[in-house]
């Protein structure tokens, strides 16, 4: 496996529970539900491990944190703004970098609407004052970070943030965003704002000030996604950038039709700019015909409709997981965070938990485990498990080494 250097620490140890902060009981890392592994030979787990070991590992979407028990709780948790990542799970995820999104659509500590500018830099902070306390986590700000963490037993963490909405009208706060690390940020969650129209809405595309934030991202070299925009939005803004774009967590529409999933035209023009879509695994997403019930078979006919579709180029996962209930959260969130807007009317046989692919400890290995056994080389499950994703953010990130020698350099 690609052991991580754990040494046990526990979110805000360096505070005390229930003098500091509100005490609240909060999962454990482990599986909530029966494990399940993708059965293989011992042969196949020994190739496992070693493409884990032998490779970089990237997830480009996950929120890595710990829920509490009592879901009824959950919004005051939230109003206390302190995210508990969960550092043991992580250290067993196989991961070496994780596109983390913080809970920024439940980050309300002046709203119950969210999504705003304070809320999102305090959400921020405190995440990053607890990661700056122990040693195995590092700020994923470039590829030569995710190199190092690959190298020390590390894991490279990379701030996302699904929607622009708390930018309200100022382009300088995307440059504010990037200074406090963030290097990746979706043009819209499921409302449209400034910027450009959500999955919510039927029509309507990307603003011209939506246009002045891609050009702005792109300058400052911010990944940009549009996982959550509508389809026109997303074409907008995959013509306006001059990098690749990332899709870090959705599926096909052509297999399961809801206003979630990407169709063929957006996937392809992703593709064709050079990006990347990130197949998706949040509970009662990526469904299709075949496979009703959500599960790793379903999850990963979606990536095979992709790769057939835009080729093993372009293609990555974004699990979108996360360490407690998944179903139940999304029931007590489920008008925060708009579900009903992204489960569309198709039918669905409902589960409790995604099966293999429940929280971001197992899903990687499991996910190597089903390319291996379904006959995928060594090469291209490398490629997307974390190589497409490599070879965009060397493109789109900004380079320190590389700054200074512009035209207005002296």
């Amino acid at each position: 496996m690609n052991k991580k250097n754990y040494r046990g620490y526990q979110s805000y140890q360096y505070l005390e529970s229930g003098v500091d902060f509100k005490n609240f009981e909060l999962v454990q890392e482990t599986t909530l539900f029966p494990e399940y592994i993708v059965p293989i030979t011992e042969d196949q787990e020994a190739r496992v491990q070693n493409i884990l070991a032998e490779n970089i590992v990237i997830s480009l979407h996950e929120h890595t944190f710990k829920a509490p028990v009592n879901l009824n709780e959950f919004l005051e948790f939230r109003r206390w703004g302190r995210d508990f990542t969960g550092y043991e799970g992580l250290s067993r995820s196989g991961l070496d970098c994780v596109f983390d999104n913080l809970m920024n659509g439940t980050a309300m500590i002046t709203s119950r609407g969210g999504w705003k500018w304070d809320d999102i830099l305090y959400d921020l902070g405190m995440r990053l004052s607890d990661i700056a306390h122990q040693d195995m986590v590092i700020m994923g700000l470039t590829t030569d970070d995710i190199r190092r963490a690959k190298q020390n037993g590390q894991i490279a963490f990379v701030a996302s943030i699904e929607g622009a909405s708390m930018i309200e009208n100022e382009l300088d706060r995307l440059d504010i965003l990037y200074g406090f690390g963030v290097r990746c940020m979706g043009i819209a969650y499921s409302e449209g704002n400034a910027l450009g129209m959500g999955l919510k809405e039927k029509s309507g595309g990307l603003t011209e000030f939506g246009k002045q934030a891609v050009r702005r991202m792109n300058k400052l070299g911010m990944a940009i996604d549009v996982s959550h925009s509508n389809d026109q939005t997303s074409l907008d803004t995959i013509e306006v950038s001059d990098k690749p774009i990332f899709i870090t967590h959705a599926g096909a529409r052509a297999l399961w039709n809801t206003n979630r999933l990407k169709p063929d035209d957006v996937i392809k023009a992703c593709a064709a700019k050079g990006g990347v879509i990130a197949i998706e695994a949040a509970p009662h997403t990526t469904i299709t015909q075949n496979h009703p019930k959500h599960n790793i078979e379903s999850f990963m006919e979606h990536f095979e409709y992709c790769v057939q579709l835009v080729g093993i180029d372009h293609v990555s996962f974004g699990p979108d997981t996360l360490f407690g209930d998944h179903v139940a959260i999304h029931k007590a969130l489920s008008e925060a965070l708009s579900l009903s807007a992204s489960k569309g009317n198709m039918p669905y046989e409902k589960v409790e938990y995604v099966e293999g692919l429940e929280n971001p400890g197992d899903c990687f290995p499991n996910i190597v485990r089903w390319l291996v056994k379904h006959g995928y080389s060594d090469q291209d499950i490398a490629k997307v498990i974390g190589g497409n994703t490599m070879r965009v953010l060397e493109e789109v990130w900004c380079d320190p080494k590389k700054q200074g020698h512009g035209p207005n350099h002296k």
